[in-house]
């Protein structure tokens, strides 16, 4: 993964860039006490060093510290020698403890987890993960093996089935605007109601079948939190609130969820570069789905399978899984299908089917596809795929229907949607413009993504 050297800002809040940069912050530590404790820390181990300030700098935008830097370092963070040994630099970091993998798979740890994120959950910094490899697939397994948890009551006040019903709602309404809007205008508010639910589940009193709703609320609150923030360009802290979502809906009994939330928590990390880890996810949401699933749920997985091997580089069995997803989506009944995926329709389903079309070199059905799914879009959708089509019409040959579509998805960007993850997808076709940088209508575009970068 390559580690973002820029710096950016969401609601006034700082986000270290790099992970040393995360670690400092979360420390008080500025970069002059950094290095002073590190010259310290070395001569209490025999290890003379000459980091500065400026050293410091170096290592938060790139450079790799050598050895015996190295050394100090873990010592100084206490990192076990072996962690530093079987990582590379800067993944052996202590970026945090994420409660969400270490606390058992019971009722009290879903709600330690829940009550964790309510605190820690603003901390992030764009453009890199914390939960990767082992650790990733660990909570996929644990989430098969867990038991649903169903424990009494906690001490407190009752909470109501109005109150319940008026929360589904404010989520249901929340995740509408959302399509409307982008995650990052609407982040606080989910942040707000994934707090409320979190405290009623720890000092609320209700019934059982408030309790089981409770718990279901908040795997979709958590879940819809998680989503704005990996909007916003928070991955991290996006794929903490899915760990959250995923416990809280195995509390609640709910393995369809479960299994879409798996299928979520493979887009972040297969755009981080690890596609094969999104392929696992994917294939465990699958295995261990409920035999009962709509068609159109199957299809909703289906699709992200294709999406996931046409990522990985398997394009023929990309294609399977493609026209499984299609045909399980014409067997749709409409009454059968859970309120979470309400909004999964065929403008989804043509996006990810001009994507896989086109990483397979299929450059003309994949246009015709991704043109279907922006014209039935919502806002926020048509801001992210408008890049898609951009791409997909400049690899047939047409940069000023390419430049069209890019300068559409900048449009919504200007006047109605938040969303960093739109403006980085038209700043990833940006760089395929550079065979055609001196024409005047790339020069125009190109000067109006800088602006948006500026302004958003």
């Amino acid at each position: 993964m390559r580690w973002d050297d820029g710096s950016g800002d969401v609601h006034g809040e700082p986000l270290a860039v790099h992970p040393l940069s995360f670690v400092l912050q979360m420390r008080g530590w500025g970069k002059a006490e950094f290095a002073r404790r590190m010259q310290k820390h070395g001569r209490s181990l025999g290890i003379s060093l000459a980091t500065n300030r400026t050293t410091v700098w170096k290592w938060e935008h790139g450079q790799e510290p050598d050895a015996d830097a190295q050394l100090v370092l873990a010592d100084l963070l206490h990192v076990p020698h072996e962690q530093l040994y079987a990582e590379e630099w800067p993944r052996w970091l202590p970026v945090w403890e994420v409660t969400g993998l270490t606390a058992p798979w019971t009722e009290a740890g879903t709600v330690a987890t829940l009550s964790d994120l309510v605190g820690s959950g603003r901390m992030d910094r764009r453009g890199f993960l914390t939960i990767t490899g082992t650790a990733l697939t660990g909570i996929a397994a644990s989430w098969v093996d867990a038991p649903s948890a169903y424990a009494s009551a906690l001490n407190g006040d009752r909470v109501t089935d109005k109150m319940v019903s008026t929360l589904e709602q404010r989520i249901s309404t929340l995740r509408t605007l959302d399509d409307q809007l982008g995650g990052a205008r609407l982040l606080e508010q989910a942040r707000g109601d994934f707090a409320l639910v979190t405290g009623l589940l720890s000092t609320g009193r209700y019934t059982d079948s408030i309790h089981v709703r409770l718990y279901a609320l908040a795997a979709r609150v958590s879940h819809l939190t998680g989503w704005m923030a990996y909007d916003a360009g928070l991955r991290s802290a996006g794929q903490r609130y899915y760990v959250g979502a995923l416990r809280s809906a195995r509390t609640a009994g709910d393995d369809a969820f479960g299994a879409f939330i798996l299928a979520e928590m493979g887009v972040h990390v297969s755009e981080a570069g690890r596609t094969a880890e999104r392929v696992d996810l994917i294939t465990t949401a699958i295995s261990n789905a409920p035999c009962s699933l709509s068609p159109r749920t199957q299809s909703f997985l289906y699709l992200h399978k294709a999406e996931a091997l046409s990522r990985d580089g398997d394009h023929r069995t990309a294609g399977t899984a493609l026209n499984r997803a299609a045909s399980l989506w014409e067997r749709d009944v409409a009454g059968e299908n859970p309120d979470w995926l309400d909004w999964f329709g065929e403008a989804q389903l043509k996006s990810t089917e001009g994507k896989v079309l086109l990483r397979s070199g299929q450059v003309e059905r994949a246009t015709s596809s991704l043109e279907t799914s922006v014209a039935s879009a919502a806002p926020r959708d048509k801001a992210v795929r408008s890049s898609r089509l951009a791409e997909a019409r400049l690899a047939g040959g047409d940069l000023e229907g390419a430049l069209d579509a890019a300068n559409r998805g900048a449009g919504l960007l200007e006047d109605a949607v938040s969303s960093i993850r739109a403006l980085d997808r038209l700043k990833e076709f940006s760089a395929r413009l550079e065979p055609h940088k001196h024409v005047s209508s790339v020069r125009e575009f190109r000067e109006r993504l800088q602006e948006l970068f500026v302004t958003v």
